[in-house]
């Protein structure tokens, strides 16, 4: 984080939930484990240590749906560990496992603490308040399936893999290209609501053609399909 700001650039990452108790304290204080659905929350921590450590802004939300699953996978974690416990499974990476000289039980108070934190994420940023409040943190980090989707766009749709450059120049000059066909695809799909796959389908057959005959020059005009042209009409006017 420290290098991508001291680059100039602003980040949104993930934050681990164990340090809310004490970036949260004040709510947890007044409300206990009481949210409301959609509640943004923020606070500030100083992460790092010596020369490195700097204060960053986090941002937690709560929201029930991710409560109720959160719920199922601590009662699953539960069982387990309370079958390592009895004897009835071997253990393994259990979370929920307290070991001491007395054998192996249920860490209940490690249960409640992650019942407490549960249908919280959190969120850390370099970017201030006045630039983006929580809520557009949170919206901001989940459009990470937008890259996603990109990604998966430019490796099957536009196919831009594998690369069998070995200079600089030939390397960079092949990322432009499919990143430029990446935007275009974006805003072609974007603006027609039609997937790209069915869009490069869907025109690769709308083709003009040059014949020169004779020292005579004749261009062809593409045959249009239906399909094509509806696609063609939800484009907006070249230059806008």
């Amino acid at each position: 984080m420290n290098a991508i700001e001291d680059a100039g650039l602003s980040f949104i990452v993930g934050s681990r939930i164990s340090k809310a108790p004490y970036d949260l304290a004040a709510h947890f204080e007044r409300h206990g484990n009481a949210f409301d659905d959609g509640q943004v929350l923020e606070s500030t921590r100083v992460m790092g240590s010596g020369k490195a450590a700097r204060s960053r802004r986090v941002v937690y939300q709560y929201r029930f749906a991710r409560h109720k699953h959160d719920d199922r996978a601590i009662n699953a974690m539960v069982d387990r560990a309370e079958k390592v416990a009895a004897g009835k499974r071997p253990l393994k990476k259990d979370r929920f496992v307290r070991i001491d000289a007395a054998g192996k039980d249920v860490d209940w108070g490690l249960v409640e603490r992650a019942r407490q934190l549960a249908g919280l994420k959190g969120y850390v940023t370099n970017l201030p308040a006045t630039t983006m409040d929580g809520a557009r943190i949170v919206a901001a980090y989940h459009d990470l399936w937008q890259v996603e989707k990109s990604f998966r766009m430019v490796k099957s749709d536009l196919r831009a893999r594998p690369i069998f450059h070995h200079k600089r120049d030939s390397i960079e000059a092949r990322l432009t290209v499919v990143f430029a066909a990446l935007a275009i695809s974006r805003h072609l799909q974007d603006a027609t609501g039609v997937s790209i796959r069915n869009i490069v389908r869907t025109l690769r057959a709308v083709r003009s053609a040059t014949i020169r005959l004779g020292g005579h020059e004749i261009t062809l005009d593409p045959d249009v399909p239906a399909a094509a042209q509806a696609i063609l009409e939800r484009l907006p006017p070249t230059g806008h």
